[in-house]
């Protein structure tokens, strides 16, 4: 199954609370929403991507326990970026310091700031124009590193504000750069 967009605006036109409790009251189902407020129904993960998904996440937890620079997120965590997009990156992570500037009501909601990092894995039925485009959507957000790996191709987009993505074929191992520093992400239990 691949991801379904709904557009509402004939109907309802939804806040952010409405969009908010949409999320809460069906907590099955994992929703975004596009800048043009239209709701994208994603379909679960296998279970191939599910674990590749849970050991990614782990590399940066660990990274960050050990770092203590920022804060950690897994995909069920909705952002509300600056265009009016609610997304929800596979791996997100904020410094500590941006993430203290917010609200305690706005960290319990969905956190209104664009993640420092994004990874995007790629699931079978993933659109890579799709992905693509949501990956583009992070770097115009301020965003300032992202990492799109696509296991199907064995390649890795690397995506950086202002620049045209670098795509490596197979990389063994992705560098956090200046943004997850000491960071190094072996990719190859993805490759096997």
């Amino acid at each position: 199954m691949t991801a379904v967009t709904l557009n509402l605006k004939p109907i309802i036109e939804l806040t952010d609370d409405q969009f908010y409790q949409l999320c809460r009251s069906n907590p099955e189902v994992k929703f975004e929403r596009n800048a043009r407020g239209e709701v994208i129904v994603m379909s679960p993960t296998g279970g191939e991507t599910g674990y590749w998904n849970s050991e990614l996440n782990a590399d940066f937890v660990i990274w960050n326990r050990q770092t203590r620079l920022g804060v950690c997120f897994d995909s069920s965590t909705c952002f509300k970026l600056p265009n009016g997009s609610n997304r929800s990156p596979d791996v997100a992570w904020i410094t500590i310091e941006r993430w203290h500037e917010l609200t305690a009501e706005e960290k319990a909601k969905f956190p209104p700031i664009a993640p420092d990092f994004v990874l995007e894995l790629m699931s079978p039925n993933d659109s890579l124009r799709d992905t693509q485009a949501k990956m583009q959507e992070y770097m115009e957000n301020k965003v300032r590193l992202g990492w799109l790996i696509n296991p199907k191709t064995r390649r890795v987009e690397i995506y950086r504000p202002g620049q045209t993505p670098e795509v490596l074929e197979s990389p063994t191992a992705l560098s956090g750069e200046d943004v997850l520093p000491g960071l190094v992400l072996n990719l190859q239990f993805i490759w096997e």
